[in-house]
């Protein structure tokens, strides 16, 4: 088992910050560099679990040349170790969820900031010619400044041309459900604009405190997002402008040729208007948990 003082390659463990299926997340000390770092590390007991050491290695994959400060640096990849583990860039142990639900009122003049890098992190992800196909407040870790940081690309694809989408076949539905596109859940091809509806789920989530749709079941939850038309945000929120809560609304149509052609389109609107009437100080409703994300 691991324990503080462990190394891993040059990754010296220093504490525990998180824990996944099958995985740990360290933050770690690379003395080599001599560079605070993260350590995603494969527990022994699944070592053997060749699937998961897939994942890991495409996420390495994905990640490794990709830099922008909304997106979180790859350094190494090592599958052969006792525990086979990712060395990445560390900031901080929470989440964007976590985050807002532990900040309180003194974050929430930060959420225009967070709205924005995020949506940041996501163009620059795709103009690298990739789709997450899992974008959702967990995938973004933030700090108390309202920086954010896009994390996890272990379901991420690379962008089909006409024909890959022509021919696409999935055989299983992936991602989480409170944020999934239509095209998705119906295990159609995705393209940027997927990204984009899970990108306004999370946005609805951050400002009206939930997130557009939920349900009591899976089923009920996903046929709202097939069939049912997402509430108005200004209802939830009534600090938001109209124009925000309609192209909000725009991302989460249910015909991805109703939602904006890229998240440069949704990046240049929000950084050219307003999203708030007035500068926000009360607190949002707390996130609802949602037991069939």
């Amino acid at each position: 088992m691991a324990t503080v003082g462990l190394y891993l390659g040059s990754y010296r463990l220093l504490k525990q910050v998180g824990a996944g299926r099958g995985t740990q997340v360290w933050e770690a000390m690379n003395d080599a560099r001599n560079q605070r770092s993260a350590v995603k590390m494969v527990l022994p007991s699944h070592a053997s679990n060749a699937a998961l050491l897939r994942q890991m290695k495409h996420e390495f994959a994905v990640g490794q040349n990709l830099e922008h400060p909304q997106v979180i640096r790859m350094y190494d990849f090592d599958p052969d170790a006792k525990f086979a583990f990712l060395g990445m860039e560390f900031f901080g142990p929470l989440d964007l969820k976590q985050t807002i639900q532990q900040g309180g009122d003194r974050l929430v003049p930060l959420i225009p900031k967070m709205i924005i890098q995020a949506a940041e992190g996501l163009a620059y992800f795709h103009k690298q010619g990739w789709i997450h196909r899992d974008i959702k407040p967990h995938n973004f870790l933030a700090n108390d400044q309202g920086e954010l940081k896009l994390i996890d690309f272990a379901l991420a694809e690379r962008r089909k041309g006409f024909l890959g989408r022509l021919l696409h076949r999935q055989s299983t539905v992936q991602g989480t459900r409170s944020y999934m596109p239509p095209e998705q859940i119906r295990r159609q091809a995705l393209d940027e604009r997927s990204d984009i509806y899970s990108y306004g789920c999370m946005v609805h989530e951050l400002v009206a405190g939930k997130t557009p749709f939920t349900g009591s079941t899976e089923t009920e939850l996903l046929n709202k997002h097939l069939r049912s038309p997402p509430p108005p945000l200004e209802a939830a929120n009534r600090n938001v402008t109209l124009e925000f809560s309609q192209i909000v609304r725009q991302m989460l149509a249910k015909d991805p040729n109703d939602r904006p052609n890229s998240m440069n389109d949704v990046l240049h609107w929000l950084k050219n208007n307003k999203i708030f009437r007035a500068p926000p100080r009360a607190k949002p409703p707390a996130p609802v948990a949602d037991p069939t994300e």
